[in-house]
């Protein structure tokens, strides 16, 4: 019983320190991802140990059914962590936001924008509020709602207002 409890006490400190070091010992291993990485390895190791124990000091099994059932546990939990790490750092199917999806969404003035010159107007990309440097054609004021015309760069727009 004392090797299986070794073998969780091991797993649950690599864990850990995989956790805490995120991903200094991943390097050291020689790049370990996936099914491989070193959470799905502390996750088997510690599923095996644990239940070995617990099969060995409960249940009085033998060492080699103890290891069959630890083996087993091990597996389930070692996929279970590699289908929820999968899943958590997944992305989405929908690509990031970008600039050019401004193109025709309305926003506030925050800045006055003068003649000629840039102000600054509060935008939403993805449902985030966002400023940006605006030009306009013609004077706007502090707090008028305008639409965007264009992206002029990845920081600016021109706008113009909206007309109600």
């Amino acid at each position: 019983m004392e090797w299986f409890l070794g073998f969780g006490i091991a797993g649950l400190i690599v864990l850990v320190l995989s956790l805490v070091l995120d991903g200094v010992l991943e390097s050291i291993g020689g790049g370990l991802d996936g099914f491989l990485s070193l959470p799905v390895i502390a996750g088997f190791v510690s599923a095996l140990g644990f239940t070995g124990a617990i099969a060995t000091g409960a249940a009085g099994a033998g060492a080699v059914v103890a290891t069959l059932t630890g083996i087993a546990a091990g597996a389930l939990v070692g996929w279970a962590t590699w289908w929820f790490s999968r899943a958590l750092l997944r992305d989405g199917d929908a690509p990031a936001p970008r600039g050019e999806d401004l193109t025709g969404t309305s926003g506030a003035v925050v800045t006055a924008i003068p003649a000629g010159g840039y102000g600054e107007v509060l935008l939403y990309l993805a449902g985030q509020p966002v400023k940006y440097a605006a030009k306009a054609a013609a004077p706007v004021e502090r707090g008028a709602e305008v639409w965007v015309e264009s992206v002029l760069s990845a920081t600016s727009v021109t706008v113009r207002p909206v007309e109600r």
